[in-house]
């Protein structure tokens, strides 16, 4: 049968898509292939195709249950013969097992396919030895590299199981795939020899934007409403934050349902179809969605958190707008995430960190360029692009930033690095560039240095721009491990010896600095500096009338979340992030009054713009807890319990004491902190101007850990506020 006429036969295609007839010739003619092409491209129909013409059984190598079984019933529903098609996997009970390998001895099936994991059991190579195969696929092969975004040990031993089953050709097929990691995946199956296709990976439907990771929740929900009845994905790194999304957006009238590994498989299967079958529009999830997932009409993916590396991204991204649609990609960004990640590699063998922190830089710089993303994109993929045809598809080419020559500013700042030692955080060398004398900078007498001040015709934000930028341009690195400490890289250093031009970004707001927390507002509006400062002179009298230092009172990411919403009553100040009802009733009644006068006397129109429903508080775990503490439960214990790490665990009791509840963890704080170190921590709160942990940490000289000052910042809290 001629190759058109198969396909029409039994897909019912007129004509195939891109490289897609010559790559079956190649497989059909016994040679080896390697196919990047990306998601929407077509890659499954070439083996699908050549395996169902082809004497013997194709086998195909695939990473998720849930892809197999999509696959499975996708040629299925091609013949009339159920047994055309089968999977072998852990989810199949025993009966079902014989059946599929009675199938296979006689001839029926066609295509099968398989776990790496199970491909690698004694009794299945025993079995596969005994039939004819006609070749082995290997479906998102970039889990064989250490450097694809999907690692996955098994997928390295594929060539020495292959060798054991059958010497036929093989074809690995992905979607993603760095020149690095095509030949890393090449020589690992011994197939440099392949014939490699490779499709463009400009997706020219796809518009790519980044926003600044501020007020994520209520910017995903006005976004969604403007894409009423739409499908779309949004992915989380984690667990909890997919529950807490999915939630969300259910009260807020948006049909969404969760999708993570911690579902049991039943649930996981029936939320994925319900998908498919559009009797939900939104799924939220981890990244173990959607691999493999046909449903060409998604309409935008969401990332509210940025991926582990542009492959990742580029391979979530892609399964927007499959159909050659509509499909916009939007990813919520904020430097502190990625700060985050890296914290996770610590305890990672070297090799396995330093690819984790080359890919994390790679993904921060995309996020904070300002050339074309696409072209950003395209370049990672070994792809050149030229930016005049991105059509402003991407927010760079639709609203071009500024740029202006930075060269001597980053000369200036990598000198200020190595003069003061390589010894402190952004925020110090920000203000000693600026030239602003703070406390840190009398103590260490950095203000009497030749070079304060070197450039104070700028302030702290700009040079906090150029900071970042050397960072992700890789003259200065931070150092996770001494809480965010600037390092001069050897690409720095030769920069001082010799300067090269360097364009500076004007920034976008992506970056939440240390002294500006986000606020989380209920209400939308412009921030309002004038009230901000009365707010701090009020705080600043009653904290000398109460005896107790300010940030006891109310701490600034509460004060300037007054200045977004302007709370005129006690009721309205609980709406106001960190304040509870205790804290509202016993310190609200003077702010209350300061923002109603400041209202009536500037005709302010509180922003009422739209309301977005908040997740009912959870209170009964609240009470839990705090019954916990009260039977002197050790912290890790309640954590287990709950599934939580102790750090989770401080977080939430940090949450219940900032909004005016007392706990009292002293049984928990005795056991690992003895009199005399409590009494100086304490001590240090009662007389510090700020409760910041950074600031605490460096005046015991490192003496605590975080957790131990954390804990008695609770104590202090607790006993002093509350």
């Amino acid at each position: 049968m001629d190759l058109k006429d198969a396909l029409k036969s039994y897909f019912g295609f007129d004509s195939f898509k891109g490289e897609q007839e010559e790559i079956i010739h190649n497989v059909l003619n016994g040679k080896n292939t390697f196919v990047i092409m990306p998601t929407g491209g077509g890659k499954s129909m070439c083996y699908q195709l050549p395996a169902i013409i082809s004497e013997g059984t194709a086998i195909v190598v695939s990473p998720l249950i849930a892809l197999m079984k999509n696959q499975v019933d996708a040629v299925r529903h091609v013949s009339n013969n159920e047994s055309i098609a089968h999977f072998l996997n852990s989810s199949l009970t025993k009966t079902e097992i014989t059946r599929v390998k009675n199938d296979i001895s006689e001839g029926k099936t066609k295509l099968l396919y398989v776990a790496p994991e199970s491909l690698i059991k004694s009794d299945n190579i025993d079995f596969l030895t005994s039939v004819n195969i006609s070749f082995f696929a290997i479906d998102e092969a970039h889990c064989i590299s250490e450097w694809g975004h999907d690692f996955r040990p098994e997928y390295r031993r594929l060539r020495e199981i292959f060798e054991r089953i059958s010497n036929v050709p093989i074809i690995a097929l992905t979607a993603t795939a760095t020149p690095k990691v095509q030949y890393d995946i090449q020589k690992n199956l011994n197939m440099l020899d392949a014939t490699v296709y490779k499709s463009s990976f400009n997706r020219e439907n796809l518009y790519y934007e980044i926003y600044p990771k501020k007020e994520v929740e209520k910017q995903i929900i006005r976004y969604i409403r403007t894409k009423e009845g739409k499908s779309g994905i949004i992915y989380c790194l984690s667990r909890k934050k997919v529950e807490e999304i999915a939630e969300l957006l259910q009260v807020n009238g948006v049909n969404a349902l969760p999708y993570h590994a911690g579902l049991d498989a039943a649930t996981r299967a029936k939320h994925q179809d319900m998908f498919l079958m559009e009797e939900v529009d939104v799924i939220v999830a981890t990244i173990a969605f959607g691999m493999g997932i046909d449903k060409p009409d998604v309409r935008f993916v969401i990332h509210h958190d940025i991926p582990k590396s542009l492959e990742s991204y580029y391979q979530e991204t892609g399964r927007a707008g499959r159909d050659g649609g509509e499909g916009e990609c939007i990813a919520f960004y904020r430097y502190k995430d990625v700060e985050k990640l890296e914290k996770f590699l610590q305890g990672k063998p070297v090799a396995e960190q330093e690819i984790g922190r080359q890919l994390l830089n790679e993904i921060a710089s995309y996020a904070e360029t300002s050339v074309c993303r696409r072209k950003m994109i395209l370049h990672y993929f070994g792809e050149e692009f030229d930016e005049k045809k991105c059509n402003d598809g991407c927010d760079n080419c639709k609203n071009p930033r500024n740029k202006s020559e930075g060269k001597d500013y980053v000369v200036n700042l990598l000198k200020t690095i190595e003069a003061l030692n390589e010894t402190q955080r952004s925020k110090h060398y920000c203000a000693f560039l600026a030239g602003k004398v703070t406390a840190d900078m009398k103590a260490y007498k950095h203000d009497q240095h030749e070079l304060f001040g070197i450039g104070k015709d700028k302030d702290e934000h700009f040079w906090n721009a150029v900071i970042r930028q050397s960072v992700v341009t890789g003259l200065v690195r931070k150092d996770i491990e001494t809480y965010g400490v600037l390092k001069l890289t050897d690409e720095g250093r030769e920069f001082i010896e010799s300067p090269k031009s360097f364009l500076l970004i004007e920034e976008r707001d992506y970056l939440v600095t240390d002294d500006e927390p986000v606020v989380q507002s209920n209400k939308g509006g412009a921030f309002d500096e004038a009230l901000y400062t009365q707010l701090i002179e009020l705080r600043k009298t009653l904290s000398k009338k109460m005896e107790v230092p300010p940030f006891v009172i109310f701490q600034e990411p509460s004060l300037k979340d007054m200045c977004l919403q302007y709370p005129t009553s006690i009721e309205e100040l609980t709406n106001i992030q960190g304040v509870g009802n205790g804290k509202a009733t016993r310190y609200g009644a003077p702010f209350v009054r300061l923002v109603k006068d400041y209202v009536d006397q500037n005709n302010i129109d509180r922003p009422q713009d739209m309301v977005v429903k908040s997740v009912v508080n959870k209170s009964g775990l609240k009470v839990k807890l705090i019954q916990n503490i009260d039977r002197k439960l050790p912290l890790e214990d309640i954590g287990n319990a709950q599934g939580k790490s102790v750090d989770e665990i401080i977080d939430e009791i940090e949450a219940i004491v900032s909004s005016g509840t007392r706990v009292n963890i002293n049984y928990y704080i005795d056991d690992i902190l003895d009199e005399d170190n409590q009494e100086e921590i304490y001590e240090y709160f009662a007389e510090a101007e700020t409760d910041d942990l950074i600031e605490a940490y460096k005046e015991f000289d490192g003496d605590y850990s975080e957790e131990e000052l954390r804990l008695m910042r609770i104590k202090f809290m607790s006993e002093m506020a509350n």
